[in-house]
C-alpha cells in the first residue's frame, strides 16, 4: 500500500498534477446554491470559512455587476487561486474574472491584494472592468500605473485590491526604500500577490532586475571605438559564439586593434581600452535595430524581447548602452549609480501568499516550483478547443520560407477569413508587411513602434478580410472576437513566421485563436537557417527538401524542436544564474532595510548617537536633534549600501577569473559578499559618528533619481571574453 500511495503522491506532484476534485465538489456545493443566493434581494458579505456560499454569492454578484456569470471552470480557476496555486486557463476563458473573484475572496478574509499584471494597459483595463464587481462583494479596488502621481498611489495602494504592472509596483517598493520620513511611504506591508500572465511574470521577466539610480554625470559615448569596429570583418577580425550571445577578437583582429590604437589590449593595468572595445563590439555585432531595439524621439528603446513591446524603463547597463548610442550617433544619456535594486523574484517572494493565472503555465511548472514553491492547477476548458493545430511547414532556407508565407497569406485571404501572423522582432513584421503589400494586400502592423494602439487593432483582428502583422505582443490579454461570417470560414487563421526560443510563446500565439469554442487554426513556418536553427543547433544537419521545396522528412521538424529545447535549457540557466547570484544580497538587503526601518520609525539612531558622543548629544537642542540623528543614520545607511552595490557589480564581473584558480566563482562571490557586508555595517557606524560630530554634515542625496530595468548581462563578463582568448595554462593566445 505504502508503494502505491507513494506512486500516487508523485502522479499528483507532476506537472498540472494537482487534483481538482476538491475544488469541483465546493463548485457543485455552490451550484445547489444558486437558487437561494439568487433569489435575494440583497446579496450577503460571505464568510470565507464556506467557500461553495462565497462561490454561489461570488457567481451572483459578477452576473448582477458586470452581466457575467461565472463558468464552473471559471469557478475551479478562483479555487485554485485562493489555494495558492498558478492556474492554467486557455485563452478566452475568463482569467480576469477568475482572478477578480479569488482577489475579492482573499480581501474578504482581511488580507491586502496586490493583482501584478505585465503591462499598465491591462493594470488599469481590469481595475476598472471588474470595479462594479468588487463594489457588489464588498470590497475596495485601485490601480497604479507609470503616470500616478505620489498621492494618487498612496490612494490606489489603500485599497483593499491593488492592480499594477510588475515594474510599477516594484518600483514602488524601491521608492518607498528612499524614503527619510515615515509619512512619505505608500506600499503596505505585502501580504497577498496575484499574477496575471504568471508566466511572464514570474519566468520572463525574473532575469532582469529593476533598478533605482541616482543622477551621478551626464554620461559619455565613444564614437571613435564604434566607428572602429564598424572595420571588422566577422570570421578574420572576431568570432561569435554557437548561440550569438557572445563575440571575441581573433588573435588577427587583436592585433589589428593594438597597430590602430598604439596599446597593449590585454594590459591588467589599463582594463578600460579593452572594455570598451569589447562593448562597443558587442553594440555593433550582437544588438540590431529593430530587433533589439528601437531608436524613437533621439533616443535608444529596447524592445522586450518576451513581449515585443517597448520597455519604457529598461536599459543595458550604462557603458554598453552609451556603446548603442554611439553606435547610432545619438547624444549619451545621463549615468547613474545604483541606489538599490530588486529582482522579480525577490520582489515577488516578499509576499506570504503567491498564486497566478496563465494559459501556458505547466510548461514552466518546474522553474514555478523551483523557485516560488508554486504547483499548478490545469483548469478544464469551459467549451472544447476545436482549433486545428498544423504540423510545421520547414522550409531548407528563410527566402524560400518567406515566398512560401506571402503565397499562403495572399490565397487565404482571398477566402475573406481573418489572419493574425506572429513575426519575431520589429524588423521581420515592417518587412513581412512590405512584401504583403506588394501583393496589393493591406495588412495592419503591431509592433513596438506602434504598441499605444495595440487594443484598438486586435480588437479588429477578427474580422473577415484582416491581416494583422504582429510581433509577440499579439495583444496578450485581449480577446480576439470574430466578426460577422467568420466562423464560417473557419475562424482566426494564426500563423508563426517562426518558432520563439521559447515553446510557451508559439503557444500563446496559438491561443489567439480558438477561444471558448470558436473555430480557428494554426501553423507556424520555419526555415532550417533561422536564428533558432542556427543559434541553438549549428551542428545539426537539415534532411534535404521535397520536389516541391518543402521538408518533410521528420529530422527536419526534429531539429527545430531539439534547437528549442536547446534554447529554453540555457535561458532556465540564466535565471537560475541570476538568482544564485541575488538571493545572498536579498537576504543582505532585508537585514539592512530591518536595521533601516528601526531607525526610520523609532529611536535607533538617537541610541546610537548618544552612546556614541554623549557630550556633543547633550549639547543639541532638544526638540531636534532626534531627527537630525535620524537624517545622519539614513543617510550614512544608503550611502554605504549604494557602495556595497557598485562593489559587488564589480566583484561579480571579474569573479569567474577564480575559476582559472580552481575555485568556485559562486562561493567565493558569497565568501567575499559576507565579509564585505560585516565591514559595511561598521561603515555605517563610523560614518553616521562622523557626521554627528562634524560642524555642517554633507546629507545631500541625488537631485533626480530613475527607475530602469537593467538586463542581466546576456553576453558574459568581460572576464569571460579575456579567458577565451587564454589557454589551459593562463597564457595568451596568439
Amino acid at each position: 500500500m505504502a508503494s502505491i500511495s507513494g506512486i500516487l503522491k508523485n502522479l499528483l506532484d507532476r506537472p498540472g498534477g494537482v487534483s481538482l476534485g476538491p475544488y469541483q465538489k465546493v463548485v457543485k456545493a455552490a451550484g445547489a446554491l444558486a437558487g437561494s443566493i439568487g433569489a435575494l434581494d440583497e446579496l450577503p458579505r460571505p464568510a470565507m470559512d464556506d467557500l461553495a456560499r462565497f462561490c454561489a454569492v461570488a457567481r451572483e454578484a459578477a452576473d448582477r455587476s458586470l452581466g457575467l456569470r461565472p463558468y464552473d471552470a471559471q469557478l475551479l480557476g478562483t479555487l485554485a487561486l485562493l489555494d495558492g496555486k498558478v492556474a492554467e486557463m486557455a485563452t478566452g476563458e475568463g482569467k480576469t474574472l477568475s482572478g477578480a473573484m479569488a482577489a475579492a475572496g482573499y480581501a474578504l478574509q482581511g488580507k491586502r491584494v496586490h493583482v501584478m499584471s505585465v503591462n499598465d494597459y491591462l493594470a488599469r483595463r481590469d481595475a476598472e472592468w471588474m470595479a462594479p464587481f468588487y463594489a457588489a462583494m464588498g470590497v475596495t479596488v485601485g490601480w497604479v500605473g507609470q503616470s500616478s502621481t505620489h498621492e494618487e498611489r498612496r490612494e490606489a495602494y489603500a485599497k483593499d485590491v491593488t492592480y499594477g504592472a510588475v515594474s510599477e509596483m516594484g518600483f514602488d517598493v524601491l521608492r518607498d526604500r528612499l524614503r527619510t520620513d515615515p509619512a512619505e511611504l505608500i506600499v503596505p506591508a505585502p501580504e497577498v500577490v496575484l499574477v496575471d500572465e504568471a508566466d511572464s511574470v514570474l519566468v520572463d521577466e525574473a532575469r532582469v532586475p529593476l533598478v533605482m539610480a541616482g543622477a551621478s554625470d551626464a554620461g559619455s559615448a565613444v564614437p571613435e571605438m564604434a566607428a572602429l569596429v564598424r572595420q571588422l570583418v566577422r570570421g578574420y577580425h572576431y568570432e561569435v559564439d554557437d548561440q550569438a550571445r557572445n563575440v571575441y577578437l581573433t588573435p588577427k583582429g587583436a592585433d589589428t586593434v593594438e597597430n590602430l590604437l598604439s596599446v597593449d589590449l590585454y594590459d591588467e593595468n589599463e582594463p578600460g581600452t579593452l572594455i570598451e572595445l569589447n562593448l562597443a563590439l558587442h553594440a555593433h555585432v550582437l544588438l540590431t535595430r529593430d530587433v533589439d531595439y528601437i531608436v524613437r524621439d533621439g533616443k535608444v528603446q529596447l524592445i522586450n524581447a518576451s513581449r515585443g513591446r517597448v520597455a519604457l524603463l529598461q536599459r543595458w547597463p550604462d557603458g554598453l548602452q552609451a556603446a548603442v548610442e554611439a553606435k547610432e550617433a545619438l547624444a549619451p544619456s545621463e549615468k547613474g549609480e545604483i541606489l538599490d535594486s530588486i529582482t522579480v523574484q525577490g520582489l515577488i517572494r516578499r509576499y506570504p501568499h503567491i498564486c497566478g493565472m496563465t494559459g501556458t503555465a505547466v510548461a514552466v511548472s518546474e522553474q514555478l516550483g523551483e523557485f516560488y514553491g508554486l504547483k499548478v492547477a490545469v483548469i478544464p476548458s469551459n467549451r472544447p478547443c476545436v482549433r486545428e493545430d498544423e504540423p510545421d511547414r520547414v522550409y531548407p532556407d528563410v527566402p524560400e520560407k518567406e515566398a512560401a508565407l506571402v503565397e499562403e497569406i495572399q490565397a487565404v485571404h482571398a477566402t475573406g477569413r481573418p489572419i493574425l501572423i506572429g513575426t519575431l522582432d520589429v524588423a521581420e513584421s515592417e518587412n513581412l508587411a512590405r512584401l504583403l503589400r506588394r501583393r496589393e494586400l493591406d495588412p495592419v502592423v503591431l509592433n513596438a513602434k506602434n504598441d499605444a494602439e495595440e487594443a484598438s487593432i486586435i480588437a479588429r483582428a477578427g474580422e473577415r478580410d484582416a491581416i494583422t502583422v504582429s510581433t509577440q505582443m499579439a495583444g496578450r490579454g485581449t480577446d480576439i472576437r470574430l466578426g460577422d461570417g467568420v466562423p464560417e470560414l473557419g475562424g482566426l487563421y494564426v500563423i508563426g513566421s517562426g518558432r520563439h526560443a521559447s515553446s510557451r510563446l508559439d503557444d500563446q500565439l496559438r491561443g489567439r485563436a480558438g477561444r471558448q469554442g470558436d473555430p480557428g487554426g494554426s501553423v507556424f513556418f520555419v526555415s532550417m537557417r533561422d536564428d533558432l536553427v542556427t543559434q541553438f543547433a549549428p551542428d545539426e544537419r537539415p534532411p534535404a527538401p521535397d520536389p516541391d521545396g518543402v521538408v518533410r522528412h521528420r529530422r527536419g521538424a526534429y531539429v527545430v524542436a531539439h534547437a528549442q529545447r536547446v534554447a529554453e535549457g540555457v535561458n532556465l540557466q540564466i535565471h537560475r544564474n541570476t538568482w544564485r547570484y541575488t538571493r545572498l544580497l536579498e537576504q543582505q538587503r532585508e537585514l539592512i532595510l530591518e536595521w533601516r526601518d528601526k531607525v526610520l520609525h523609532g529611536d535607533a539612531a538617537a541610541r546610537a548617537l548618544a552612546e556614541g558622543d554623549p557630550e556633543r548629544w547633550a549639547s543639541m537642542p532638544e526638540d531636534t536633534r532626534e531627527e537630525t540623528a535620524r537624517q545622519i543614520v539614513l543617510h550614512a545607511i544608503d550611502r554605504c549600501w549604494t557602495e556595497h552595490l557598485a562593489f559587488l557589480t564589480d566583484l561579480r564581473e571579474g569573479i569567474h577569473l577564480r575559476a582559472l584558480g580552481r575555485m568556485s566563482p559562486i562561493d567565493e562571490f558569497h565568501r567575499e559578499a559576507v565579509a564585505e557586508y560585516k565591514a559595511m555595517l561598521a561603515e555605517v557606524e563610523r560614518r553616521s559618528l562622523e557626521a554627528f560630530e562634524a560642524p555642517e554634515p554633507d546629507l545631500r542625496r541625488p537631485t533626480a533619481t530613475w527607475t530602469y530595468m537593467v538586463q542581466d548581462n546576456p553576453f558574459g563578463t568581460e572576464w569571460d571574453r579575456i579567458l577565451k582568448r587564454m589557454g589551459p595554462d593562463g597564457r595568451r593566445r596568439g
